[in-house]
């Protein structure tokens, strides 16, 4: 059995894999690390192998707790991978950003897939029908534009991601929610479409914990699989220990 480790910005997660399959995934703060790595074991004995990917610099206690219990692959910019990575400066390539382009190539090595990753920051990522990872685009998230514009502003409030019911807003507050989710709905459904006329057949997955705001409201058709990084990391996995 495998277990993957995502450390993000805000967030952990984790997932316990069997034969290629999930069978167990949760999330959790940062300070409770520890605790769920032992509450892991404990549950699933037959963890053999992990892989821990951080979106920053990964804190060395943190895999030593894990590799108390298994054989540990930290992912980086020289873990193997089985796609062409095309990047111009891929030791600035985002460990996140390999791990989706891995589950892109593995659900379709031989057609063209764009993974749009909606979290902290929105991530665009491209891999094409050749199994070659060409880059994409970074753009600020749904959390992100809401602190802008009250930090950067005299009297805007700080506010939730809330749903819109109309793309004309009559407060203050709901002027902010269309500004933030009609835009980004605006923005991704423009990005799919500047896509699709470089990209025959194109295959778009949406993923990231903020999909579900605007996911419904894309006019694209596109596939959602919030597990879809997750997954990534499993090939990852596989790919370097096998």
């Amino acid at each position: 059995m495998n277990l993957v480790i995502d450390i993000g910005n805000t967030r952990i997660k984790y997932a316990v894999f069997k034969n290629g399959k999930m069978v167990f995934d949760q999330s959790s703060e940062a300070g409770l690390f520890l605790s769920k790595i032992k509450e892991l074991f404990e549950k699933h004995p037959q963890i053999n192998k992990a892989i821990i990917s951080s979106v920053g610099t990964l804190d060395k206690k943190d895999r030593d707790v894990v590799a108390l219990f298994c054989k540990v692959h930290v992912l980086t910019n020289t873990s193997k991978i089985p796609f062409k990575n095309s990047y111009a400066t891929p030791q600035t390539l985002g460990v996140d950003r390999l791990a989706l382009a891995a589950a892109a190539y593995q659900h379709n090595p031989r057609g063209n897939t764009l993974i749009i990753d909606a979290g902290t920051c929105i991530t665009y990522d491209m891999v094409n029908n050749f199994g070659e990872y060409v880059g994409g685009a970074i753009s600020p998230g749904i959390r992100m534009r809401y602190r802008a514009m009250h930090e950067q502003t005299a009297g805007l409030p700080l506010l939730n991601p809330g749903e819109i019911f109309d793309v004309i807003g009559n407060s203050t507050e709901s002027c902010m929610h269309s500004g933030v989710i009609n835009g980004i709905t605006q923005e991704v459904d423009g990005v799919i479409d500047q896509y699709q006329t470089r990209f025959q057949d194109l295959t778009v997955i949406l993923t990231g914990g903020d999909y579900h705001f605007f996911a419904k409201r894309l006019k694209n058709t596109i596939f959602a699989n919030s597990k879809f990084l997750l997954e990534g990391l499993n090939c990852l996995l596989e790919y370097n220990t096998n």
